[in-house]
C-alpha cells in the first residue's frame, strides 16, 4: 500500500514538472490568450448576474507605447530589470512595515505577477505561494526579461474585464497601446493595485497623485534597456 502511495505521488510530481516546465517552454514563444484569473473573472460576474465583460486582446512588446512598459516598471517593480525574480531588498522592507502597524505592504515583483496571473489563481496561501516562487524560477530561468513584461503587459487586469495593454488602452483612452502617451500610461500604471476600485480615466485625486508620482520616476529612471 505505501509504495503504491508513493509510487502515486512520484508519477504525478514528476508530471506536474513536465507540464510546468513544458508550459513556461512552449510561453516563451506563443501568446497567452487566456489565464485562470481571466475565466475566475467571467465566473464570478456570472454567478453575481452582471454582464459578462471579457476585452483582451495581444500585441508584442513592439506594439505596446514605451511609456506603459517604463510606467508599470517605475509603478511596481524599479528593480526588475536588475534582479532574478525576487526583490530581497523589497522583501526585507515590506516585512519591517507590517510588523508596525495593521496595514500590510507586497512586495511581489513583475516577474511574481507575471507568474501568478499565468499560471495561478488569485487568492492567496502558502501553496499558492510556493507555486508562485516555484514559476517566478521558471519564467526567470527560460524567458528574456523583454519576454516576461510583454506577458505581463498582455496579462494583468486593468479594468473591469479588462486585459492587457490593448484592452485597457482602448477601454480608458480609445487609442491603441502603441500609442499611449506619458500621462496616460501613468494613469493606467496608477491603477493597477486595485484595477476593480479605481479608474484611469478621469482620475480622481488619488490616481492623479500617484500618476503625478509614477511620472516623476519616469523621468528619474531613464530609458528601458532590456538586454
Amino acid at each position: 500500500m505505501f509504495r503504491k502511495v508513493f509510487r502515486f505521488l512520484y508519477k504525478s510530481l514528476l508530471w506536474f514538472f513536465v507540464i510546468s516546465i513544458g508550459l513556461v517552454v512552449v510561453y516563451k514563444w506563443v501568446p497567452v490568450v487566456v489565464t485562470p484569473l481571466m475565466v475566475i473573472r467571467t465566473v464570478e460576474q456570472k454567478i453575481d448576474g452582471k454582464d459578462m465583460v471579457w476585452k483582451h486582446d495581444w500585441e508584442s512588446i513592439d506594439n505596446i507605447s514605451k511609456n506603459l512598459q517604463l510606467a508599470v516598471i517605475c509603478s511596481e517593480d524599479q528593480n526588475f530589470l536588475n534582479h532574478h525574480g525576487f526583490d530581497m531588498k523589497a522583501i526585507e522592507k515590506a516585512l519591517e512595515f507590517n510588523k508596525k502597524g495593521k496595514r500590510t505592504r507586497g512586495a511581489s515583483t513583475i516577474s511574481q505577477q507575471t507568474a501568478k496571473n499565468v499560471f495561478l489563481w488569485p487568492h492567496r496561501s502558502w501553496l499558492r505561494k510556493g507555486l508562485e516562487a516555484y514559476f517566478t524560477f521558471l519564467i526567470e530561468l527560460i524567458w528574456s526579461k523583454e519576454r516576461i513584461i510583454e506577458v505581463y503587459l498582455n496579462s494583468i487586469e486593468m479594468g473591469n474585464g479588462i486585459y492587457g495593454a490593448e484592452a485597457a488602452a482602448q477601454h480608458w483612452f480609445k487609442r491603441p497601446a502603441a500609442n499611449l502617451r506619458q500621462q496616460e500610461a501613468a494613469a493606467i500604471a496608477a491603477i493597477l493595485p486595485s484595477p476593480l476600485r479605481y479608474r484611469a480615466n478621469p482620475a480622481t485625486n488619488y490616481i492623479q497623485g500617484r500618476k503625478n508620482w509614477i511620472t516623476r520616476q519616469m523621468r528619474f529612471f531613464g530609458p528601458l534597456n532590456y538586454d
